[in-house]
């Protein structure tokens, strides 16, 4: 499998509705809307149901500019402690910006370097594990649940690499909970995860439809969320996105189903093209043509002016929801991920099918 430069790769990470304000995309506005008043949904569960969430200790980003002696305190008290700090925009066309996996006092030096109007922002402080035992991403919708499971780091899944064991693909159909490859202590931590969104009183689910236009399933609440386990602070749900649980509601996994292929992965996007492979494995050496299939090991934002050009991509890494898939399915373009070794079996020029709707790579005909 190829390598990643997971520094560059840490240091350059945006949130989701960057991505799709990368591209584009009609609800861009709405999504980062969404994004930005998620932990105001996930207090309301909390308040309703307990739910457990990542809860913030928020500031002005003017208390943090102007060291106010509230947040000379807070520091004080805090400095070496590990921690995530996120700034909110009260406008919500400016970008969301973070800053993860440093200590309090390192984050306030990431502060004071942002190019920002402190006046524009709200500083949210939570508090950061680097022992994360399990992360999820996942879709409920009218079919039930699938997504992805991991040992380990949040990051893992959002970006879409993993450090050492690969994800766990799981799918539940209100019933049974199935999981690829098999693992009942997955399996025991996301039947937790499932009852907490089984919201069997009507009255909380009439106050939820009401407030947030929410939907259920069979007593199950509909939407895309995000997970994470640690020893210090137990289960935490960090996301709760009506918008991106509705993109997905009709879009299921598929598995790779032909032995004639040159490539197996996971389907980010379905459909079918065909073209000669690129592999750029470095964007300042691409020479990229429109309708070629894009080859590498994952993609980010900057790759997005070649997605656009792309007939097809194809990814080592990635998962059902890392930035590949996501992007190329508002793109509706054909996408495999975590093929495992697609840069290191296809070259350059080669003639291939993608054909995403059976998760394989093919000799084109």
């Amino acid at each position: 499998m190829s390598k990643l430069d997971l520094p560059k790769l840490y240091a350059t990470q945006i949130s989701q509705s960057e991505w799709f304000h990368a591209i584009g995309h009609e609800e861009s506005d709405a999504f980062r809307l969404e994004d930005n008043t998620k932990r105001q949904r996930l207090q309301r569960l909390n308040d309703l149901i307990g739910l457990p969430f990542d809860r913030a200790v928020e500031f002005a980003a003017t208390d943090i500019a102007g060291r106010t002696p509230k947040f000379r305190r807070y520091l004080d008290e805090h400095a070496a402690e590990y921690c995530a700090l996120r700034l909110v925009p009260g406008n919500h066309k400016l970008p969301k910006l973070r800053m993860r996996g440093v200590t309090l006092k390192g984050a306030v030096e990431w502060f004071d370097e942002q190019q920002i109007n402190p006046a524009d922002y709200r500083a949210d402080i939570l508090p950061h594990s680097n022992n994360q035992i399990w992360s999820t991403v996942f879709v409920v919708n009218n079919s039930g649940a699938y997504g992805e499971i991991v040992a380990g780091s949040h990051t893992q899944l959002t970006q879409g690499f993993y450090e050492s064991q690969p994800p766990f693909r799981f799918s539940w159909d209100f019933h049974n909970l199935s999981l690829e490859p098999d693992s009942e202590d997955a399996k025991e931590h996301l039947s937790t995860i499932l009852e907490w969104l089984t919201i069997k009183d009507s009255k909380i689910r009439a106050t939820l439809q009401t407030e947030f236009d929410a939907k259920f399933e069979q007593n199950c609440l509909e939407g895309y969320f995000e997970t994470t386990a640690s020893p210090e602070f137990g289960l935490w749900f960090v996301d709760y996105n009506r918008i991106l649980g509705r993109l997905y509601e009709n879009f299921r996994a598929q598995k790779p189903t032909s032995d004639a292929a040159l490539v197996k992965g996971q389907a980010g996007s379905t459909g079918v093209a065909s073209g000669r492979v690129r592999i750029v494995t470095d964007l300042a050496d691409s020479q990229f043509q429109a309708g070629e299939i894009l080859v590498c090991p994952m993609t980010t934002p900057e790759f997005v002016p070649l997605m656009r050009q792309a007939a097809a991509i194809v990814t080592d890494f990635g998962g059902l929801l890392s930035h590949a898939a996501i992007v190329a399915r508002e793109l509706r373009k054909p996408c495999l991920t975590a093929t495992g070794n697609a840069t290191a079996v296809l070259h350059t020029g080669q003639s291939v099918t993608v054909d995403a709707n059976l998760g394989i790579v093919r000799e084109a005909s």
